[in-house]
């Protein structure tokens, strides 16, 4: 997908391009800027300027609202998101994104875990299809074609107000016949119940492929958490999979623990990365916690009529046997498929999603 862009971008396309942020809602022709000074979320900032100056750039959210960001009709597709959610709750601001006429979201994620920061701390992030930079400023290069209408919300969970700066650009044009839609499913356990696989996604019904996976690992026990194997169960398979990993840390394109001379060893590349290592610090920070993604973008997994997703969560007990863990595991698992998303597993309520 990324590589096709690249090789396109000499070529003259009859697309058009738009953008909606707060300084433009709607995204249409010369609409930008035009926020009258009174209204502005910046209008003290620019009193002595005025209209046409940097006068709404960002919005307030309210807690409990669930805003719309952008509405857009026609055919086209997204093609990147740049955002700041302020300081707040990133796990209790939920971004949602609905393709067509469907009243059922495609994606529905905390922000910061869509964005592979699921923690509630920043760590850089040099990714294809996820850049976080200094200071929490999140993008996403995820193509998302829709053929009709794109609607992005923006809800607060959160019990204080939410400054959002954000910028979604677009292509308005025709959209090919292959082209899937866009989903991307959170999920979150804990703690994982004994002996139980993890399961990052389920239920998906249709023609696709998988191209990522993000996952927040809080471990609850000392030693080694990673030997768990992914599996990926699609077209009819039941008991056993059609693709499966050899430990959690080879997924991630990683190998021996991710450790050199008794430390884990953070790192972001184009297409993987292990990049957040919150390290105990002696008093209530007791545990360990991961952050990883693994973008299947020159190997996407490609399924024809469903897909499950599970990993194992492994470490070490007495007699070089494996233990089953009973861990904080969170995850965000991205694929295409050829209809908007009919069904989807509920978010879990505010509780269940806290940090703790």
């Amino acid at each position: 997908m990324f590589l096709r862009d690249f090789d396109r971008l000499a070529c003259i396309s009859t697309n058009i391009t738009r953008s909606i942020s707060p300084e433009n809602l709607t995204g249409e022709p010369g609409q930008g800027a035009r926020t009258p000074l009174e209204e502005g979320s910046a209008r003290k900032a620019a009193r002595d300027l005025g209209t046409g100056w940097k006068v709404n750039p960002y919005l307030m959210l309210s807690p409990g609202e669930d805003r719309v960001l952008a509405d857009i009709s026609g055919s086209g597709s997204i093609r990147h998101i740049w955002m700041t959610p302020g300081t707040g709750d990133w796990r209790n601001l939920i971004l949602r994104l609905y393709w067509d006429d469907s009243p059922v979201p495609s994606v529905e994620c905390p922000v910061g875990d869509f964005f592979a920061c699921g923690w509630g701390e920043y760590a850089q992030i040099s990714s294809l299809a996820v850049c976080l930079n200094p200071g929490r400023a999140f993008n996403c290069y995820w193509t998302m074609p829709f053929r009709r209408r794109c609607r992005v919300t923006m809800e607060n969970r959160t019990e204080g107000e939410v400054a959002l700066y954000y910028q979604i650009t677009y292509e308005l044009g025709e959209v090919p016949e292959e082209a899937g839609y866009f989903h991307a499913q959170f999920n979150r356990v804990n703690p994982l119940p004994y002996k139980q696989d993890y399961t990052l996604l389920d239920g998906v019904e249709g023609q696709g492929q998988y191209v990522g996976t993000y996952m927040a690992w809080g471990v609850n026990n000392a030693g080694w958490w990673g030997e768990g194997e992914i599996k990926f169960f699609m077209d009819g398979d039941e008991a056993f999979p059609t693709v499966c990993g050899t430990g959690t840390e080879d997924y991630f394109c990683g190998s021996y623990d991710f450790e050199i001379a008794g430390q884990y060893i953070p790192f972001t590349t184009p297409y993987s990365g292990l990049v957040q290592v919150l390290r105990p610090d002696g008093t209530y920070r007791s545990q360990t916690r991961f952050g990883m993604y693994r973008w299947h973008i020159t190997d996407p997994i490609r399924f024809k009529k469903n897909l499950r997703v599970t990993i194992q969560a492994l470490g070490w007990r007495s007699g070089g046997r494996y233990l089953p863990l009973q861990d904080d595991i969170a995850s965000v698992a991205y694929w295409y498929q050829d209809r908007p998303c009919a069904a989807r597993k509920p978010l879990p309520s505010k509780d269940e999603l806290e940090i703790i």
